[in-house]
């Protein structure tokens, strides 16, 4: 795994690498409203993950997924920790943690 100074540096080199779809969290599923698709747990993989810390605001976290859809689609999920992470249920969250786990 890579070592980025940035946010933007690491999104940056990943889109390079064909991680295009941009994904957000629902509370139950993944979703890119570009492609209008959404990822149950079990339909991604997690490939990679970063952690940035804010500088200011140790509050101000954040973890970055480069995430393959079970169809090959590739994207990124910029995924806030700490104080304002939020609310994913239980199978959401316990995917996400076993893919970064894994790696």
């Amino acid at each position: 795994m890579k070592n980025f100074d940035s946010l933007v540096d690491a999104l940056s080199d990943l889109k390079e690498r064909g991680y295009d779809a941009d994904f957000a969290t629902q509370t139950v599923c993944l979703y890119c409203g570009d492609l209008d698709l959404r990822l149950d747990p079990e339909d991604f993989h997690v490939d990679e993950f970063y952690r940035f810390e804010g500088d200011s605001n140790p509050d101000d976290s954040s973890v970055l997924y480069a995430i393959t859809s079970a169809t090959g689609v590739k994207g990124t999920l910029v995924d806030a920790y700490g104080a304002y992470a939020g609310e994913l249920s239980f199978d959401m969250a316990r995917k996400l943690q076993t893919d970064t786990v894994r790696g």
